[in-house]
């Protein structure tokens, strides 16, 4: 039975716990809390959102949140190409998404692009609120690199394999996920009842999702690993995180990621019920990114260029960690302290690498669970070559 923490208690460094609540109770992403005018100018661009959404249709990539996070800089020459001349990047919440977040902050994919020879390649950033929607805009090609945890990644591999043939470009991070609850009475799997309900990215495709099926299995037998599918509701993270810490709403548990499960363990109502390390065994990848094989045999350059900006992101992130807090707290838009987000990046059971930990762990009960059809013989079966030469073990 799941129970706490491998080590007892929920594992918090020293630091986290330092920090003040004040710092944490200012965090939001895509609304400034800065200044009252950065606000507004939020509050507009939101509005107008809402007020296009009637018109865009079935465009997935209308559901895209703050496109063009930042403009690309102009790095190389103009000249005439042969491959394109504009990519759009989509992500999601959480430091999960760093590496990301410092290829925008130092233009890197342009650098990397000009370096090659293809001039100014223009890149849009975009944020989804949902895999789902990523995924639906990369199938269409209104984006070209998607983001995220790892079982979108291999639903999406498995149900493309015979066209448009998407695969992993690069892992991005490894990091727990937390299981919190806020109801006190919840100590195991076994101790939720129909009153609970659990705030998830997204109900039964989402990584979160997969991982509370590994660990209901695990409690009430394989053939019960849906049992607790119907106290799920989809949510995004800073949404979530809201609704827990404010005991107001129907939300008494919450399966979320860095550095939300941090902020919630703060407030003394909220205890961890397990980590994902408990159920999966230890270390495995949870983010990465992925892009459809069509744009990687039209546009290799591109492509390796992207590839290489990932790899010399996480160079930037591992030489200078706090560095990368600040561009955390920048490009997230975060009110978070800059102690706190270097304290969550810093964990020790957090890594950040392009080459994938462990993933046949997911994609073996997805296939049994019939959420893919197809089971990969191993984890090079799910990404481009590209990744193969930097990793050093199979």
């Amino acid at each position: 039975m799941l129970g706490v923490g491998a080590n007892g208690s929920p594992i918090i460094a020293d630091q986290l716990r330092k920090v003040p609540k004040r710092d944490m109770d200012r965090h939001t992403i895509g609304v400034s809390s800065r200044t009252p005018a950065t606000r507004l100018r939020k509050y507009a661009l939101t509005f107008v959102a809402l007020f296009m959404f009637p018109l865009v249709g079935a465009n997935p990539n209308a559901l895209a949140i703050n496109i063009e996070l930042q403009p690309s800089r102009k790095i190389g020459n103009e000249e005439k190409r042969e491959e394109v001349d504009e990519i759009s990047i989509a992500q999601q919440y959480g430091v999960a998404y760093l590496p990301l977040m410092i290829m925008r902050q130092y233009s890197l994919i342009e650098k990397h692009a000009s370096a090659v020879g293809l001039g100014n390649l223009r890149v849009r950033w975009n944020r989804y609120p949902s895999g789902k929607v990523m995924n639906d805009a990369l199938k269409a090609g209104l984006l070209d690199f998607a983001s995220g945890g790892i079982v979108p990644m291999l639903t999406m591999w498995d149900n493309t394999r015979a066209r448009t043939r998407i695969k992993g470009v690069a892992a991005l991070s490894s990091m727990p996920l937390y299981l919190n609850s806020r109801n006190p009475n919840v100590n195991s799997l076994r101790d939720f009842t129909e009153k609970d309900r659990i705030a998830l990215p997204r109900v039964k495709n989402s990584i979160q999702a997969v991982i509370l099926q590994m660990a209901a299995a695990q409690t009430f037998g394989e053939q019960n690993y849906a049992q607790l599918d119907r106290l799920t509701v989809s949510m995004a993270h800073p949404n979530a995180r809201t609704a827990l810490l404010s005991g107001k709403s129907e939300i008494t548990a919450h399966l979320t990621s860095p550095p939300f499960q941090y902020q919630e363990l703060k407030d003394p109502n909220i205890h961890q019920v397990f980590s994902s390390y408990d159920v999966l065994g230890g270390p495995t990848t949870f983010t990465a990114m992925w892009a459809r094989g069509q744009f990687r045999e039209a546009n290799p350059k591109t492509f390796r260029a992207v590839y290489e900006a990932v790899k010399e992101a996480i160079g930037i992130l591992e030489q200078d960690k706090r560095y990368a807090a600040e561009v955390y707290i920048q490009q997230a838009d975060s009110g978070l302290s800059l102690d706190f987000v270097h304290a969550v990046i810093t964990q020790a059971d957090t890594r950040f690498g392009v080459v994938p930990l462990n993933i046949m762990r997911y994609a073996k009960f997805m296939r049994k669970t019939g959420t893919i059809k197809k089971a990969p013989s191993d984890w090079k079966e799910v990404f481009f070559p590209e990744v193969y030469a930097d990793a050093s073990s199979p």
